[in-house]
């Protein structure tokens, strides 16, 4: 099943196209069958049109909402149980807590050599907010505007899952705490119990699989991990750029915290301007 809505508007969708599910391969498969052995499957509604209008550029992307089967499965079922008794006030509570990933497409992805590509973890505050504790906004604006300009096309993966490195955003509102107490952003995550960095790109190389297949690509991106969580999942194919953007003295510790982590960041990035 889709979800909550209407089996005769998923069936309207998947008519047109604008529903698909993909396997851990990144290729499509029957959303009827049986997708329990499909532990990695994904679903995916679009592409829809999306205008965006940001400090780095005007343009116009392909967005698709992708979730993963078997949350998208669970939430079936509630659903079912809350329409049968008429519960459809909760229906909202359901919604927020399915993560649902976004890719945003420019240009013909079947024409696509060597794509620029972003992976960009969901943040809140930096993203929304335009919190400069973070580059987190200014990487995001500027990984569409690359992309824009960027003959061989691309797309930005944004997981929606990732916030504060994975430990979500009630946990990463404490860890901001304790940062203002000296602790830097991976000491912070340790003082919660927490893992440094417990993000899962499973689903991202899954994405990429099924917009670019096997071809190579460019990955904008100043983590090693990200690259080898990447390459761990098949994709062996990427040229790391650097992305570099929005260095400030309000996030020059943080960003000093991450050089120390493994980040390819310099001094010299590091500098004021």
């Amino acid at each position: 099943m889709f979800t909550y809505i209407d089996p005769e508007i998923r069936g309207r969708l998947l008519e047109r196209g604008k529903l698909v599910t993909i396997n851990y391969d990144g290729k499509i498969i029957d959303s009827s069958s049986d997708l329990s052995i499909e532990s990695h499957a994904i679903s995916i509604l679009g592409p829809i049109p999306l205008p965006i209008l940001n400090m780095s550029c005007e343009t116009t992307v392909d967005w698709y909402a992708c979730v993963r089967h078997t949350e998208l499965n669970k939430v079936e079922e509630l659903a079912n149980e809350l329409r049968d008794s008429e519960g459809k006030n909760s229906f909202a509570i359901l919604a927020s807590s399915m993560a649902v990933n976004s890719v945003l497409v420019m240009g013909d992805n079947s024409k696509w050599q060597n794509p620029l590509i972003r992976v960009h973890s969901s943040c809140l505050t930096g993203d929304v907010f335009g919190s400069g504790r973070c580059e987190c906004g200014p990487q995001l604006d500027m990984s569409l505007a690359n992309i824009k300009d960027d003959e061989s096309g691309g797309m930005v993966v944004y997981m929606s899952g990732h916030e504060g490195r994975g430990i979500g955003l009630w946990a990463k509102a404490a860890t901001y705490l304790l940062q203002d107490d000296g602790e830097d952003t991976y000491q912070a995550n340790r003082s919660l119990g927490l893992e440094e960095d417990s993000r899962d790109f499973v689903d991202a190389a899954i994405l990429i699989k099924y917009f670019n297949g096997s071809q190579p690509f460019r990955l904008m991106t100043n983590n090693p991990k990200k690259i080898n969580d990447l390459k761990y999942f098949g994709l062996d194919k990427i040229t790391p750029v650097k992305h570099l953007i929005g260095i400030t003295d309000k996030n020059r510790n943080y960003l000093s915290a991450k050089q120390n982590w493994g980040h390819n960041l310099d001094d010299n990035d590091l500098k004021k301007e």
